[in-house]
């Protein structure tokens, strides 16, 4: 029982701070903005509480308990702690109005549907390696892919010439631009070890309940490093940035939680 009152609340919180960072930015659409400092101590407080949950639910002396929910729940833990972590030093917390209220509703799922699923055994310490950095590299690009949605959206009002509201609230186009740069390429390193760790560490990563993900994930891989050669290379930027960051994060997203969901709660495999 007091496992789900911590799972309460701990998504109160991530909500909380997901309200809190969203009037931040509307009164800094207002020209009275407020500081960061406050929100993101309760984000931290929910990932705290998120990571006791996840403890319980995931860490077992036969190994890592990760099925469906599960898994989106320490994706949704990783994504709220790497964001809030960065959010001391970047100007990217206010990604948080729709990334925490994810991470709520991960929280929530996997304590409503459990499930148990054996990824790997405790023995299997590479396997473990494997999946930590795939879900990192998943977290990553999927701040990634939510800061381009926020650029698309800064973009299409500064080219309608209504540069007002939450827009003043939010940095320069250009360090915008920066950022979303930075997380591609921490997130294309990151895929890049996950991929390798496969490689290494698995048996087959072309056996059959793997394939879908391998390829998947393996287009994700070409997607992100095409846009970041074309950004060394040409200066993309704009447009067709955002389109090819959402369109590998789509690619990934397919990849990890994709066939997943197929296997496991459709298949029952």
């Amino acid at each position: 029982m007091y496992i789900m009152v911590i799972g309460g609340l701990a998504a109160s919180l991530y909500i909380l701070t997901g309200g809190l960072l969203g009037m931040r930015l509307s009164r800094a659409g207002l020209g009275r903005p407020w500081g960061k400092a406050g929100p993101v101590a309760i984000g931290l407080s929910a990932v705290l509480l998120h990571a006791v949950i996840l403890f319980q639910a995931v860490i077992r002396p036969e190994g890592m308990n990760l099925g469906f929910f599960n898994a989106l729940s320490f994706t949704g833990w990783f994504i709220a702690a790497v964001l809030l972590i960065s959010a001391t030093i970047r100007p990217v917390e206010n990604l948080g109005i729709i990334l925490l209220p994810f991470s709520a509703a991960t929280v929530i799922l996997a304590l409503v549907f459990p499930a148990e699923r054996i990824i790997a055994d405790s023995n299997q310490w590479q396997l473990e390696l494997h999946i930590l950095i795939s879900i990192l590299a998943y977290s990553l690009l999927a701040l990634a892919a939510v800061q381009a949605i926020l650029l698309a959206i800064q973009d299409r009002r500064l080219r309608n010439r209504h540069p007002g509201g939450f827009v003043r609230g939010i940095p320069p186009l250009i360090t915008m631009e920066a950022l979303l740069f930075q997380m591609i390429g921490a997130g294309f390193v990151l895929l890049s070890l996950a991929l390798l760790s496969g490689l290494l560490f698995l048996e087959d990563i072309f056996m059959q309940h793997l394939v879908h993900k391998t390829v998947l994930s393996l287009a994700a891989w070409a997607v992100f490093g095409i846009l970041l050669w074309g950004r060394w290379q040409f200066g993309w930027r704009g447009r067709k940035a955002i389109r090819w960051t959402l369109g590998g994060f789509a690619a990934l997203a397919l990849a990890y939680f994709g066939s997943k969901l197929v296997l496991e709660l459709l298949l029952q495999r």
